[in-house]
């Protein structure tokens, strides 16, 4: 058997599953209102019905966060309207009509009106006025301008909501909601600035009501009623004040959740958290507010006693609001020592030493000063510098580089490391010049002799005094940060073909293809991917050729590739598409001072080569290996090749052969085609190597 809890939880459950029908039939009930005629006890009901719902929507503003949560609201204003005008045509009949119109009209207008019926219909005046003219304007042009600025800004909403969805951070379904959001944003402020409209014509309409009932109300008094002038007035006045204020009061209740609804913006708190916790959050202003009313209280001529409540009242709130903001201080910082020392005895996170970078610089503790700004240091802006002088010089994206000290080193000394793993070191003295020898063995002077890291030139640290006698005698002479900049820079061109990763190559066809995207379509991924693209590059940067042109070597890459991906083969027609690069890099005054390779050399480098998995490799005996590198030495100490580096100039087909036999015998020989040189190019032959040299 149902007890009667459960069949009441069953009777809501059939309302709750038949709410659009109740809710039509609610809308459908105000129209009837409007013609036929109610009693005085259902007036009476419905009347506080229409209060309790206006005091709901008011309260319901105050705890909302989002405007969206209160959706209906203009459509809920609109029916709320109808329901009040409704109200005041079926009272307006009954006072007309009876001279009466139920207890709460009758109640609302004899506590109002208080015996002075001048004071009691012009407190419902200024009520109206400042419904209709303070709240509902202001509501109605923040609505406006809401409506407006959420419609002007929804093209940039949407573009961030497609770049997230690009960049995925958001899925297409979020996406989805959140311009489904977006729109009922601006559908809900357009709406808002219509149903502004709606609380505007009401007021008026209280007004015009409230004069017809009064002087209607006098006229049927007088001559209908039979009531004298004086009860005429003061009936009629009574019940047309009492059902001013009846409807007005709730109308006012609406208006002012209108005003809060539109004018929330930037919270996630409900009107009263965000009301009291920015209102509490300045304890100071509270002090100095209690203060000031002090003052005043203690001015001649000004009631004491309330000015001091307040001061005390002000300053008691002000001293309870600075404990509690101590108090968190002190509860934080035992919050940080708690989380300190579960972090302490938590095991490392050992992921972070996973990571290794692509260029790290070790310094002992004596060059830290070198990285300090306060103390004159500017090596963390010179690394800026090289990074852009890389990227100028060789075209490449050389990742920041991180500097960390290291105890285990001696004190002046510094490491640079590529992926972990020490690759050069030295020392430099801070506080001191490094002066190197400008040639003349003759030329002395005082200093600390040490070896220049860079390029292993004799030098001395010398002190600042001695800078200008060095400067006179022609020594170069640089400072210490100039001496690991310097090593640092020849150390990152000389390893470039390292810091060549796939993620670096992937960055530089993304800037190409910003200007040139038909080059990248067609070449990446149909004729060759990234990982070929970066063995190309780092071909050419392991002998220090700029790939800075990266469209023209794309280019020539395309143009080839359809024909064969063999990666030396790409790399050498690249080379030859770079011959003004490769000519102005190594000719001085126009002019090229080579070394040339014997036929026969030529010819046993060319019948040697040999296909491997790792690309072609000259197969030669170790004997004639061995001639072959004694006969450069030999050429090396006997031709002087000015200010260019030594250079040796072959053909084509024997470049690469000749370049692999005697790049860990000489990694830094410069080795040349005839096809790599522009036609204008002056080149002198200053010596042969030839293969039955001794």
């Amino acid at each position: 058997m149902a007890t009667p809890h459960s069949r009441s939880n069953m009777v809501f459950k059939q309302i709750a599953a038949n709410n659009d029908v109740l809710i039509a039939a609610m809308v459908i009930a105000i129209v009837i209102i409007i013609v036929l005629p109610i009693p005085p006890a259902l007036l009476d009901i419905l009347l506080v019905i229409n209060l309790t719902i206006s005091l709901v929507i008011m309260l319901t503003t105050m705890f909302t966060t989002q405007p969206l949560q209160f959706s209906v609201f203009p459509s809920l204003l609109l029916v709320m309207t109808l329901f009040r005008l409704s109200l005041n045509i079926s009272s307006t009949k009954l006072i007309l009509n009876y001279a009466r119109a139920g207890d709460v009209i009758k109640a609302f207008g004899d506590f109002v009106v208080g015996g002075n019926y001048v004071v009691g219909f012009i407190v419902f005046i200024i009520i109206t006025v400042i419904q209709f003219v303070v709240i509902t304007n202001g509501a109605g042009r923040v609505a406006e301008v809401a409506a407006r600025f959420t419609l002007d800004a929804m093209p940039g909403k949407q573009m961030s909501i497609d770049a997230d969805l690009n960049a995925g951070l958001i899925t297409e379904q979020e996406a989805k909601d959140q311009r489904k959001r977006l729109q009922r944003e601006a559908d809900f402020f357009g709406a808002m600035d219509g149903a502004s409209k709606f609380v505007k014509g009401d007021a008026i309409a209280g007004i015009v009501i409230a004069l017809v009932n009064i002087l209607g109300g006098f006229v049927i008094g007088a001559w209908q009623l039979n009531l004298t002038l004086i009860e005429a007035l003061q009936t009629y006045t009574i019940l047309t004040v009492g059902d001013g204020l009846v409807s007005q009061i709730p109308a006012l209740l609406i208006s002012t959740g209108t005003g809060i609804l539109v004018t929330r913006a930037g919270s996630d708190q409900s009107f009263g958290s965000d009301l009291a916790s920015q209102l509490t959050g300045f304890p100071k202003v509270i002090a100095l507010v209690a203060a000031l009313l002090l003052v005043l209280g203690l001015i001649p001529g000004l009631p004491t006693m309330p000015f001091v409540i307040l001061a005390v009242g002000a300053g008691y709130a002000a001293y309870l609001l600075f404990s509690e903001e101590r108090q968190l201080e002190e509860i934080g910082k035992e919050k940080e020592m708690i989380d300190a020392k579960k972090i302490a005895r938590q095991p490392e996170n050992v992921v972070s030493l996973l990571q290794v970078d692509p260029l790290e610089v070790e310094i002992g503790y004596q060059l830290i000063p070198l990285t300090d700004e306060k103390q004159g240091g500017d090596l963390l802006d010179r690394l800026a510098a090289v990074r852009r002088q890389c990227a100028m010089e060789l075209g490449i994206l050389v990742r920041p580089i991180r500097i960390r000290d290291n105890l285990q080193l001696t004190p002046n000394q510094y490491v640079l490391k590529i992926r972990g793993v020490e690759v050069a070191q030295g020392d430099v003295m801070p506080g001191y010049h490094l002066a190197m020898n400008p040639g003349n063995d003759d030329v002395k002077i005082e200093g600390i002799e040490t070896t220049e890291p860079t390029f292993g030139l004799a030098a001395w640290w010398i002190t600042e005094q001695k800078k200008e006698e060095a400067e006179i005698k022609g020594y170069t002479v640089v400072d210490a940060d100039t001496v690991l900049i310097t090593h640092l820079t020849e150390f990152i061109k000389s390893h470039a073909h390292e810091l060549m990763g796939r993620q670096e190559v992937k960055e530089l066809l993304d800037m190409v293809k910003e200007s040139t995207p038909a080059l990248i379509e067609d070449l990446v991924p149909d004729l060759i991917n990234h990982g070929e693209i970066q063995k190309v590059l780092q071909n050419l940067l392991k002998e220090q050729i700029p790939v800075r042109d990266m469209v023209g070597i794309l280019e020539c890459i395309a143009d080839h590739a359809g024909r064969s991906k063999d990666i030396d083969y790409l790399t050498e027609v690249v080379r030859q598409s770079l011959s003004r690069v490769i000519s102005q890099l190594y000719t001085h005054n126009g002019k090229l001072n080579v070394l040339t390779l014997d036929h026969s050399l030529e010819e046993l480098l060319v019948n040697s080569i040999q296909q491997t998995q790792e690309g072609m490799y000259p197969i030669v005996d170790p004997q004639t290996t061995q001639r072959i590198f004694d006969n450069l030495s030999t050429k090396f100490q006997q031709v002087n090749f000015g200010d260019n580096p030594p250079i040796v100039l072959c053909s084509a087909r024997s470049r690469l052969a000749f370049r692999r036999l005697i790049e860990r015998y000489m990694p830094n020989l410069v080795v040349l085609s005839l096809n790599e040189l522009t036609p204008n190019l002056d080149v002198i032959a200053v010596g042969v190597i030839e293969l039955n040299e001794n």
